[in-house]
């Protein structure tokens, strides 16, 4: 039966078995490639999205029900729900993530390169005076465009203390210096 056939796969790949995890690429690579490349602007991207997806079935394998959904369903389901968190990721993240060199989008409407560059350098001071997790949770947030909840993950620490800790560091900016900061940073 397939059911039983899915399951017993899904075990062997949450136990780590990587002849399973061959199995599963084998059966869905294919498929998950095709429907990341129908949302995605490149095959360079929908491979990392393959990738990424197939690394995240090994980690949630012991998640799978089959009485709520068949195998295929689920890998694409969240085959979708990974290409679209990375569409909107994108969407939000900015081209350069290097703190040094911050594009001008921080500079206000009609101030000069100089004076915008200037703004940039006075953020990267402030962030560096925040303690560690008020300045991590700033810059991967703000500026490199992850949610609240990534965030979380990343630094293995609870939801509600990502969300204390960007309230303390952007109050904090504030207090520093809210006429020279960002719009974001001051308001």
């Amino acid at each position: 039966m397939v059911i039983n056939e899915d399951l017993a796969l899904m075990q062997r790949v949450a136990s780590g078995d990587e002849k399973a995890v061959g199995e599963l690429y084998d059966r869905f690579g294919g498929l998950v490639f095709r429907g990341a490349r129908q949302l995605l602007p490149s095959d360079a991207e929908a491979e990392d999205a393959l990738q990424e997806v197939f690394l995240r079935l090994w980690r949630t394998a012991d998640r799978f029900d089959p009485n709520r959904a068949k195998l295929v369903t689920w890998v694409m389901l969240l085959t979708r729900r990974h290409v679209i968190d990375r569409i909107r990721r994108s969407a939000v993240r900015p081209k350069t993530t290097e703190m040094t060199t911050l594009n001008e989008g921080f500079g206000r409407p009609g101030e000069t390169k100089g004076s915008a560059a200037e703004r940039n350098i006075l953020l990267l001071k402030c962030l560096a005076t925040l303690p560690e997790l008020q300045r991590s949770v700033i810059e991967r947030s703000y500026l490199q465009g992850f949610t609240l909840r990534e965030v979380a993950i990343q630094l293995d620490i609870p939801l509600g203390t990502v969300k204390s800790a960007l309230s303390r560091g952007l109050a904090r900016l504030r207090n520093n210096a809210s006429e020279d900061l960002p719009d974001w940073a001051a308001s």
